[in-house]
């Protein structure tokens, strides 16, 4: 069998693979002139030159790159080893305009890090003293990253041609024709989703600023915030809440929005993950509701306030919170927990190991607990609604679960040697690898390096959902016999 299988597979086309991969610079580079026409906006101009470096050097990068020969349609470890690429070389070369504002390059680092996977974990404490184009490009990284979570989904998807046709209703056989058309109606949704999201947000704050930053931070599921103390610094109650909603309504999977305008607005309450996303943010915000209560003697309804809104926060992995989370006992942290790694909806720019598994283990598990009732030759098959699951995909959720485990746990102890707190410790771990953002003060910038890294690996592999970045660093993905 393993040679049957080994005579089957492809290493991937580096002709292809830099090709496509220069199309992804020649993207980057065209998202950070945005960055660098706010800089010459805000008059910070030694911040200027380093964007013009990073847009000359990408674009390069991709017009060298255009020239090579097309070789035949994506395989699907080749867009999968692009999307992580993409992911791993864009923070690397986006550290050298943020170390413009003062960072070394280990935070500046961390910092594009955790923007372009839409986590919002910082090393900074001063945010307020930083460059506006800096904490602009935070936001804006964040806000790109989520995108690239959609194309993440698309080649994921790549090898179920019958689920994106289903997905986005097209009658193309084609393969490629099928997933543009997906990836430009997410694309479009998202992009209403954060145009409302600025007008809303600058009628409630009265700061256009604040009300992009914030925005772009909340619809990606980010969390990083222009403000020293997250929602904190935010005193009314309302704009809290719309930032927080923001984030709420991007952990849907995005489809949705496609379905209520194209099908029925009803759509989203017949979605299974957009039910569990409500079920689940409701459980976790009762329980908050007490342990807050509690742990910081506040009356019963302020204690509901940020019970709910750490609650969609911490469940949508969106990251911002209206208090100091080192405050909370142990069993507020165990409650956003495990808010942090069941996470949003499949589809959507959230984090976390995807609702969308969790139901299919439950399915699973119901489908064993009714199967042993039945007859030997009867015929059954786990489903979810009207859609029967088939084996590949029950196979990849259980493998994702069991990897998030594994990253956690690893991560955990590698903290444990440095003699960190046991619950801490495992927050901070489980935040970084969910994308969430929610730290338990553990990061700084007096952070050790190794530890830094280790948290940057985590939302690395958090985000491009540990199978891409394993394909990457996969010896067969690059030495084997190749595709004709």
């Amino acid at each position: 069998m393993p040679e049957a299988i080994n005579s089957l597979s492809y290493a991937i086309r580096p002709g292809t693979v830099i090709k496509h991969l220069g199309q992804m610079f020649i993207m980057v580079a065209m998202l950070t002139l945005v960055p660098l026409v706010v800089s010459i906006g805000f008059g910070e101009y030694h911040l200027t030159s380093r964007y013009l470096i990073i847009v000359l050097l990408l674009f390069l990068a991709g017009f060298f790159s255009s020239r090579i020969e097309h070789v035949g349609d994506l395989q699907i470890n080749e867009a999968l080893t692009i999307t992580a690429l993409t992911f791993v070389i864009t923070p690397l070369l986006m550290s050298y305009p943020l170390m413009g504002s003062g960072l070394t390059f280990i935070d500046a680092w961390f910092e594009a890090t955790s923007a372009v996977t839409t986590t919002g974990l910082s090393t900074l404490t001063d945010l307020e003293a930083m460059p506006k184009t800096f904490l602009f490009t935070r936001a804006w990284m964040q806000w790109y990253g989520g995108l690239g979570i959609i194309i993440l989904w698309v080649a994921l998807l790549m090898g179920h041609h019958q689920e994106i046709k289903r997905l986005v209703g097209t009658a193309s056989d084609n393969i490629m024709t099928t997933t543009r058309h997906y990836a430009r109606r997410m694309l479009i949704i998202y992009s209403v989703l954060t145009l409302v999201g600025i007008v809303l947000l600058w009628l409630v704050l009265k700061d256009l600023f604040l009300a992009i930053t914030y925005c772009l931070a909340a619809v990606s599921t980010g969390g990083f915030s222009p403000l020293n103390h997250s929602l904190v610094d935010i005193p009314a109650w309302t704009g809290r809440y719309v930032i927080i909603l923001l984030g709420f309504f991007s952990a849907l999977p995005l489809v949705i929005y496609y379905r209520m305008i194209r099908e029925n607005r009803l759509a989203v309450w017949r979605d299974p993950e957009a039910r569990l996303l409500v079920a689940m943010t409701l459980f976790i915000s009762a329980l908050l509701w007490w342990t807050i209560h509690t742990d910081l003697d506040l009356s019963w309804a302020d204690a509901l306030g940020h019970a709910v809104l750490l609650g969609i926060s911490a469940q949508s992995t969106t990251g911002f919170t209206s208090l100091e989370i080192s405050h909370l006992g142990s069993d507020a942290m165990v409650v956003l927990i495990i808010a942090m790694i069941t996470g949003g909806g499949a589809g959507s720019t959230a984090g976390g190991i995807k609702l969308l598994r969790l139901i299919i283990m439950a399915r699973l598990i119901q489908f064993m607990l009714q199967r042993s009732a039945m007859p030997s030759h009867a015929v059954s098959e786990p489903r979810i609604g009207d859609r029967q699951l088939v084996s590949d995909e029950i196979k990849h959720a259980l493998l994702l679960v069991i990897l998030f485990m594994m990253v956690v746990v690893v991560s955990w102890f590698i903290f444990l040697r440095f003699d960190y707190p046991p619950m801490a410790t495992l927050f901070e771990v489980t935040s970084a690898t969910g994308t969430v953002g929610l730290s338990s003060g553990i990061t700084s910038s007096d952070l050790e390096p190794a530890l830094k890294m280790t948290l940057g690996i985590d939302m690395l592999l958090g985000r491009l959902e540990i199978i891409a970045l394993l394909i990457l660093l996969y010896p067969p993905t690059w030495i084997g016999k190749r595709k004709e």
